[in-house]
């Protein structure tokens, strides 16, 4: 079994809904009701799924079905008004609505005041709350509390492990993290956690991407942020985070790591998700300080396990760990007095990575997603890419997801957070020795990478690792566009930027010149700052 967090955006916390792979059975409160879902292992195992991007009102919403056997509402977001349907977007998503061939259209949404989330007044998602199921004849309806999985893990020592790390934090602090999350129910049961570093381990920790193995893809930055495995299912303590989410620790200007740990954690060791309100096991993810446990969920992991030794053994108590003397281990709110103000910075490097954009100065780097600069921005590149050079010339992402960066006459291949080469004389590439001034990945596929120094500009093929023979030519062929220019980038639309100082140029790749009424301000353009008359051209 396993289950995915989804993040409602806007005003609508995330939740997750049942999903089933071939052969299994989906739990649903206290019953179970099998559908078809394709498993390429051809075994039998259960999983809970989250809905993709339901949407936050009625009228944004496309059909809300609810399962006539339980009640409980699936809703799919009409997609297609902005790209593509949501059946080519997500064909397991496809899969899971004709599993539903019970469902029927829900009838309007509750009222505040209804439901079993009654009274809880952070925001949440708008599909209706799911009704119980009716009482078996004859009985009565008890009130809901916990719910397992149906299987438990059959000792009390159970060792962990964390193959892959998020890019926006170090691994010290991803360890304390997911110790801390561990413990968490640890101090309510009689178990115990032991990280290993090497071999096989109880619980997989894994920071992955998009399709990774086991049917249940991520989806970029928002959308589903982890799910895990239950026990005794044929993946059992496997748990997988979308690296590419803006993961913290401690507060709310990304996903709070602990808490999303601690949630997946209950799914490893045997619960499901409750009605509670509050309880760590809810499904809407919303950001609390400090983390504990309700007493709902207390009470499903000692049914589980059991209550805490009475006289447990003394253990040494550890001084507590201090941060080491290194940029690495400082707060973002450290550093505050020494950043940057993006409305007077002349940018070194700019590049798309991810989907998102960044701008580089000296060793701080600005992330805008959607065209936002993002929470806690300007930041140390450091942070997100360790041993990145302490200034950074130009940078680009290639298309197999490398990032690569430059500087002085030499070069770094990043893959996310992990160093692959470094430093490398440019050189090598069949560049002159000479700093590179900006990188430009250009084309409607992505795969040419233009590279400009000294008023001259180069091909670049990164899979060779050589720059074209035709090549270097004169700045000139890029009209309108000053010789000497300080980063580039391109957007999703196809048009080239080219920044020198603190102005731009757009540029138009049909037309194959500069636009009219360039140049324009960076800082007003993308940070929403007042116009200056000191620009520099």
């Amino acid at each position: 079994l396993s289950a995915s967090w989804v993040p409602w955006h806007d005003t609508v916390p995330p939740r997750c809904e049942p999903a089933s792979e071939q052969g299994a059975r989906r739990v649903c409160g206290e019953q179970a009701v099998p559908y078809q879902w394709g498993n390429s292992r051809g075994r039998g195992g259960t999983h809970c799924s989250g809905l993709l991007r339901a949407a936050a009102h009625p009228s944004a919403a496309g059909s809300i079905f609810t399962d006539t056997n339980h009640g409980f509402p699936f809703a799919f977001q009409d997609v297609s008004r902005k790209h593509q349907t949501w059946k080519e977007q997500a064909p397991w998503l496809a899969a899971l609505v004709s599993a539903v061939g019970t469902g029927v259209p829900a009838k309007g949404l509750p009222g505040a005041a209804a439901g079993p989330w009654a009274g809880w007044n952070p925001p949440r998602c708008g599909v209706p709350d799911p009704e119980p199921p009716a009482p078996p004849q004859g009985g009565r309806n008890r009130q809901k509390r916990f719910v397992l999985s149906g299987g438990r893990w059959d000792k009390t020592n159970l060792t962990y492990r964390i193959i892959r790390f998020p890019w926006q934090l170090v691994k010290a602090k991803v360890r304390r993290t997911i110790e801390e999350a561990l413990k968490v129910w640890s101090d309510v049961t009689p178990l115990t956690f032991t990280e290993v570093q090497e071999g096989r381990a109880d619980i997989v920790i894994d920071f992955t991407r998009y399709w990774h193995g086991d049917n249940l893809p991520f989806d970029g930055p928002g959308g589903i942020l982890a799910h895990a495995f239950f026990p005794k299912t044929h993946r059992e303590g496997d748990v997988h985070f979308d690296y590419d989410e803006t993961w913290t620790i401690g507060n709310n200007l990304g996903t709070d790591l602990l808490q999303v740990a601690a949630h997946e954690f209950g799914h490893v060791l045997g619960l499901q998700h409750t009605a509670v309100s509050k309880s760590l096991m809810s499904p809407f993810y919303i950001f609390r300080y400090p983390l504990s446990l309700s007493e709902d969920d207390k009470q499903g992991i000692q049914y589980l396990y059991g209550k805490p030794s009475v006289h447990p053994d003394p253990t040494p108590t550890q001084p507590a760990e201090l941060p080491q003397p290194d940029l690495e281990t400082n707060e973002i709110t450290n550093v505050e007095a020494l950043q940057p103000d993006a409305c007077l910075t002349a940018f070194d490097a700019a590049a798309t990575i991810r989907g998102e954009l960044f701008f580089f100065s000296s060793c701080y780097v600005w992330r805008l997603r959607a065209g936002r600069l993002q929470d806690g921005y300007p930041a140390l590149a450091s942070r997100h890419w360790q041993g990145i050079p302490s200034s950074v010339d130009a940078t680009f992402e290639d298309p197999l997801g490398n990032i690569w960066f430059f500087q002085d006459s030499q070069y770094w291949i990043y893959d996310g957070e992990r160093r692959v080469s470094g430093p490398t004389p440019i050189v090598e590439l069949g560049l002159p020795a000479s700093p590179v001034q900006a990188a430009l990945v250009w084309g409607a596929e992505k795969n040419k990478i233009y590279i400009f120094s000294g008023g001259n500009y180069w091909r670049f093929n990164p899979q060779r690792r050589q720059v074209d023979n035709i090549y270097p030519r004169a700045m000139a062929d890029w009209r309108g566009v000053p010789a000497e220019i300080d980063a580039a980038f391109q957007d999703e639309l196809g048009f080239a930027y080219f920044l020198r100082g603190r102005d731009y140029w757009k540029f138009d790749p049909v037309q194959v010149k500069v636009l009219e009424g360039y140049p324009r301000q960076i800082s007003q353009d993308f940070f929403s700052c007042t116009p200056s008359s000191n620009s520099f051209r």
